[in-house]
């Protein structure tokens, strides 16, 4: 049988928070089995690692000025997808279709504004999705004394595809 069971109660996750230890303090009665997976949107671990850019602090270079022009996006977040980015594939749209660091095709290089800490601010992918989650299955060991499988997950938009998708 597979279900699903969501946590009630966890705060606004902020740079530096234990989010191991927040994860643990919502968990209901019956806590974590070994066999759970856990699966944690990489917002909340973007924003414990502090992974989020204040676009106030960034300065647009002269590609990211023309790609923003193009696009009618703001330059200073196109500055930020860019240095995410190891390659842009493709730019139309208002989306930049991009290869980030870890060798996703996704759009804009994961940046995103959406559940953002603040108006001016951007949240980027974990720097190491797969170290995040090893190391949030250690600290749950360590609270709960439970080690279940973590997955770091993402809305997905598939490029050149409609619809979107979750991925790990």
């Amino acid at each position: 049988m597979l279900s699903a069971t969501p946590l009630e109660g966890l705060p606004e996750i902020h740079a530096g928070d234990d989010l191991a230890a927040l994860i643990a303090s919502a968990l209901s009665a019956d806590g974590l089995a070994a066999d759970d997976v856990l699966v944690v949107a990489h917002k909340a671990v973007s924003k414990a690692e502090g992974r989020t850019r204040r676009l106030s602090t960034v300065t647009p270079d002269a590609r990211a000025i023309a790609l923003a022009v193009e696009l009618e996006k703001d330059p200073r977040q196109v500055q930020v997808v860019l240095e995410e980015s190891r390659e842009v594939r493709r730019a139309s749209h208002g989306v930049l279709i991009c290869v980030t660091h870890h060798g996703f095709v996704c759009a804009n290089a994961g940046v995103d504004a959406s559940n953002a800490p603040g108006p001016d601010t951007v949240t980027l992918l974990p720097r190491d999705p797969d170290g995040s989650a090893r190391a949030l299955r250690a600290r749950l060991r360590g609270l709960v004394d439970v080690a279940p499988a973590v997955l770091i997950t993402d809305s997905f938009g598939r490029a050149w595809r409609h619809g979107q998708c979750d991925v790990a």
